[in-house]
């Protein structure tokens, strides 16, 4: 890898190698070299340093949450996807050595773009040691681990509050059905929690889950866990 050509990355990627025939393997495709000699036991390696990276990152950030809320938090993060994104973002297809017939692959901006990241990570953790992969990781995944969360909770709030029930108040939730209106066809329903025989306000949604997760939410809003949005 010529030295100018790798300073450029290396300052895309913000982390300096020492020994850059990491980084240019990290960039080799099984598809132009024999498999041994490619980038898949970096990627290997690499996919376990981010999981851990991961998973030590949000059982820091969100000590109350319960151990599926963060499965499902770090699921998205290390998804193909979200590695694929910043990959892209870092432009690693362009770079990657690839063998002929490989440059119209759709893979090339998904399971290769992911695979090519982890690699890259895999490469920082062998050149720099463990801090400087985690330091590269949150630099890169940082802002979108706030993100992932706030996703998460706009479609959970019943996890939210069956969590925050148990812990402070010492009882189960439960849903009533208050009433449903509309043919069969095109119901609406409208639902209440209840916690320790207080009903909370109640709401409406086009399904039962829909009005049960309104209602968790309004519920959620009254105990002051949550603070009511503009549009709600």
């Amino acid at each position: 890898m010529k030295a100018e050509f790798a300073e450029q990355l290396e300052k895309k990627l913000q982390y300096r190698f020492s020994n850059r025939t990491l980084l240019k393997k990290a960039l080799t495709h099984s598809s132009s070299v024999q498999k041994l000699e490619s980038n898949e036991r970096l990627e290997f390696l690499g996919d376990s340093i981010l999981g851990l990276v991961i998973c030590q990152a949000l059982f820091e950030k969100f000590p109350s949450y319960l151990e599926g809320d963060l499965t499902k938090i770090k699921s998205k993060l290390v998804s193909r996807k979200t590695c694929s994104l910043i990959s892209g973002i870092l432009d690693l297809d362009a770079v990657l050595n690839i063998g002929p017939g490989m440059e119209k692959s759709r893979a090339l901006k998904g399971s290769v773009a992911a695979a090519t990241l982890e690699a890259v990570i895999a490469a920082v953790y062998l050149d720099g040691g463990f801090d400087a992969a985690k330091e590269f990781i949150l630099r890169f995944f940082g802002p979108l681990i706030n993100q992932a969360d706030a996703a998460q909770h706009q479609e959970n709030y019943k996890s939210l509050l069956q969590q925050y029930s148990q812990q402070n108040l010492n009882h189960s939730v439960s849903y009533e059905i208050l009433d449903e209106k509309g043919p069969d066809h095109n119901k609406c329903f409208e639902s209440a929690v209840v916690i320790d025989r207080k009903r909370y306000p109640s709401a409406w949604g086009t399904t039962k889950k829909e009005a049960q997760q309104a209602a968790a939410y309004n519920a959620l809003v009254e105990l002051g866990v949550i603070k009511k949005t503009v549009d709600s």
